[in-house]
């Protein structure tokens, strides 16, 4: 009997409740694909340590785990309270003052740590803040001081995150630790970066620029977390490998109940430009404490895979819950069974379009026959992933493995929607060698069986990227040794 795999990918992320190998291990056996390093916590030694440990049990586990390092990005917080917290009321005045000292905080301000937050707002601007718990209302500024009125009230603490509903904040994308930790995540080899609060394409650039510096070749992850990037949607998709659809920040600057739609659009526009996108925050979020997840958080994992999503992502439910494996275990079943609906598993996308590229238009003709054929798997020999990514893009049942010899493309690719990959070191001059080589690798691992349909997609020059030019239908236990 066949076992279904899993086809969206899972990224979970690291933490004091992870840290462990054996914690790791069991990461791994339950389901993850992606491990995200949280840079706003920890020295380049913690992460090179993390970095090294959690390749290597991957690979004793015979798994290619992707690393995303994510960078900070410009945290705008209150400063402290002399008490530690403050209970406001509705209609009650509140300050926030940027020369307000650090522990000088009361009921009447408190410091804030962007000094141009006052050029950055006007009177009747909407001020969120606490993830939406305090919500307060410009009703004038004066020099470094911005007074309010209290429109929905509750306790405020120490450090609390500040946001303008609407967007227009201007800070730096990339703080001057960020780009220290470009560094960073150029030295540990992390395969994708992601930027947080991008506001357009010059910021996703710029990240760029710098990772290129340190000879990264590291995939560009845009946090779509701000309302002025969902103004820049495009452009920002253009010059990045992935998108994060970041529902925390997001959802207090547009309304969470713009959020479904958003989300939606967000992964549509992704897909049509070849992009990748990962689903994030809260997804399991009471499975931190709680050893099985709500109906609602059921809900939400599958409607993202239904909504095309290539992963979701786990932060807090693994970084410090009580039940990191159970979470992952609960997710990917929520994923098997949501992979399994029709809409899930058929596309008509870019049925109608010119493609550019000869491997791209292979890719896509490789997916419309599988689709339309009894054919068991798909072996991409790939050196960049590239006709991998572009398979992935068709909604299919069919499992799509990625042969490569590069073991960065294989952690690469292994964030793609539906792609396995698998370690395939021969370069081949003949090219029959090279196709029994590979169904041969792919029956050892269970992937097909005497008698199946396997679709072969490669270049004549084998071992240079982008030259994949030829597709072939083969059946296992029935190839001619001359068949090239």
């Amino acid at each position: 009997m066949r076992i279904a795999q899993r086809r969206t990918k899972i990224v979970a992320t690291m933490g004091p409740a992870t840290e462990s190998e054996a914690a790791i291990d069991s990461l791994i056996k339950a389901g993850v694909d992606v491990v995200r390093l949280n840079f706003s916590h920890g020295t380049v030694e913690e992460h090179r340590a993390r970095a090294e440990k959690i390749r290597r049990i991957g690979l004793e586990n015979d798994r290619h785990l992707a690393i995303l390092a994510d960078l900070q990005g410009p945290k705008i917080r209150l400063r402290k309270f002399k008490q530690g917290s403050v209970d406001l009321a509705i209609g009650d005045s509140f300050c926030l003052d940027t020369e307000c000292a650090d522990g000088e905080g009361n009921i009447k301000q408190v410091g804030v740590t962007y000094a141009k937050l006052p050029q950055d707002v006007k009177n009747n601007d909407i001020l969120v803040l606490d993830d939406g718990r305090i919500v307060l209302k410009v009703e004038a500024v004066e020099g470094s001081r911005i007074n309010c009125t209290v429109q929905v009230g509750g306790e405020l603490s120490d450090n609390k995150g500040i946001n303008l509903k609407g967007g227009g904040l201007t800070a730096e994308v990339l703080t001057d630790k960020d780009k220290a930790d470009i560094k960073t995540a150029a030295l540990i080899d992390a395969d994708y970066v992601a930027v947080s609060f991008p506001r357009n394409a010059a910021d996703m650039k710029q990240a760029r620029m710098l990772l290129d510096a340190e000879g990264s070749t590291a995939g560009l992850v845009a946090k779509i977390e701000r309302a002025d990037a969902l103004d820049n949607l495009d452009e920002i998709i253009s010059v990045s490998e992935a998108l994060m659809i970041a529902r925390g920040d997001l959802g207090v600057e547009i309304g969470d109940a713009k959020l479904p739609a958003v989300q939606k659009e967000i992964i549509r526009k992704a897909r049509i430009q070849n992009c990748v996108t990962i689903t994030a925050t809260q997804m399991m979020e009471s499975m931190r404490e709680n050893p099985i997840p709500t109906r609602a958080e059921v809900f939400d994992v599958a409607n993202a895979v239904l909504d095309g999503t290539d992963a979701v992502m786990l932060s807090a439910e693994t970084a410090t819950g009580a039940y990191p494996s159970e979470t992952v275990r609960a997710m990917s079943d929520i994923c098997l069974n949501a992979e399994l609906q029709s809409s899930a598993i058929k596309s008509r996308h870019r049925l109608d379009d010119i493609f550019e590229h000869v491997d791209e238009a292979i890719a896509m003709a490789t997916m419309y026959t599988a689709n339309h054929l009894e054919v068991r798997a798909i072996a991409a020999l790939t050196e960049s992933g590239s006709t991998a990514l572009w398979m992935s893009r068709i909604s299919s049942a069919i499992p799509i493995y990625a042969l490569s010899r590069h073991e960065s493309t294989n952690r690469k690719v292994n964030l793609y929607r539906g792609v396995f990959p698998v370690y395939f070191p021969t370069i081949h001059t003949n090219h029959a060698e090279a196709n029994q080589e590979a169904v041969e690798l792919m029956r050892r691992r269970g992937a097909v069986e005497e008698g199946d349909l396997v679709i072969i997609t490669k270049g004549d020059l084998m071992g240079t990227g982008g030259g994949t030019n030829a597709m072939k239908i083969v059946e296992v236990g029935n190839m001619p040794d001359f068949v090239a």
